[in-house]
């Protein structure tokens, strides 16, 4: 089953500051031949004091607005997927809506890094009821303001950044399709990767200043398994078998676990867009920017068998499978 659904344009946006591992270890314990041997990444983007998720959110909204071709005014949905919203209301995706001078509903998605993945399938679905033509999807974090600065295990990983695609119905045999996802949440694992809110409760001891935590080993073992069960069950729905996926275009987490994903699936690595290298992980932002990327250098053709699968904090995961229109 399938429903014709296809990306009318993508973009993204990025701060302007790049801090390099080597600057990183100034700040920690750490060297830039530590950091890339365990993650693969170099570098990353860090917001600067005028930077927000909604601000860099409309910024490649609006990237993506000019490659479709399609005015604001034409977009009937906006849904922003972030972890570090400008505020707790109102919504960052409303924010954006107003930036751009869209008029339409907004709202946003917390699903983590899995959070593109499950605002692409909301998207899809509510064109596929067709309640919604044009559809504006916004992955956006500024990961870094929630960074514990001293905790080598995690401040090496995070950067800041800004992914959208606009999703478009099509004809019933026009270009383009979307297959029903797959999408997976184990709330209770979810001490394993999280940062506390400004609503938690006392009782749990909680401060304003409360960052990121994570037990990395057992994220990275979690993290492959699940991800590997999302694209079969993906793959199942979609009536496919790994073979048939042109390009896999995964969360930017970290390149270990991308390489023992495509090596869990059968597929080799140059099937695997990355570019974790140069931005690190930004959550909800990291498929959409790579979407973005693997598209301006021609890596995605009309026909292409287009994968996306994230797993993050939550914990959350999940895949959806995209035939390029």
């Amino acid at each position: 089953m399938s429903f014709s659904c296809r990306v009318a344009g993508y973009g993204h946006s990025l701060p302007e500051r790049i801090l390099t591992n080597e600057e990183l270890s100034e700040l920690v314990d750490t060297s830039d031949d530590w950091i890339v041997e365990r993650t693969g990444i170099r570098s990353r983007h860090i917001a600067g004091d005028a930077d927000s998720s909604s601000s860099l959110g409309a910024a490649a909204a609006m990237n993506a607005l000019r490659v479709a071709n399609i005015d604001p005014s034409e977009i009937d949905l906006v849904i922003a997927a972030t972890c570090t919203p400008d505020g707790m209301f109102p919504s960052t995706a409303s924010r954006i809506q107003h930036q751009i001078g869209a008029e339409c509903g907004a709202f946003d998605i917390n699903a983590a890094c899995n959070g593109f993945i499950t605002a692409f399938s909301s998207a899809a679905q509510f064109i596929h009821a067709r309640t919604a033509n044009k559809v504006l999807v916004v992955g956006t974090e500024v990961l870094s303001r929630i960074v514990d600065w001293s905790d080598r295990g995690t401040c090496i990983l995070f950067g800041d950044g800004a992914g959208a695609v606009v999703l478009e119905a099509g004809s019933d045999d026009g270009p383009g399709k979307v297959f029903p996802p797959f999408l997976g949440s184990d709330g209770g694992a979810g001490n394993l990767l999280y940062a506390w809110g400004p609503c938690a409760s006392p009782s749990e001891g909680i401060t304003e200043d409360a960052k990121i935590i994570m037990d990395g080993p057992a994220v990275f073992k979690y993290a492959v398994g699940a991800m590997a069960d999302a694209v079969e069950s993906a793959l199942k729905n979609a009536d496919k078998s790994p073979s048939d996926i042109t390009i896999c275009v995964p969360h930017q987490a970290n390149e270990r676990i991308i390489r023992a994903l495509m090596e869990r699936l059968g597929l080799p690595m140059e099937k695997a867009f990355t570019n974790v290298q140069s931005y690190g992980n930004t959550s909800s932002a990291s498929i959409p920017i790579a979407l973005s990327e693997a598209n301006s250098d021609g890596r995605i053709k009309p026909g292409d068998l287009v994968l996306f699968v994230a797993f993050g904090g939550g914990l959350n995961w999940g895949a959806v499978l995209t035939e390029w229109g």
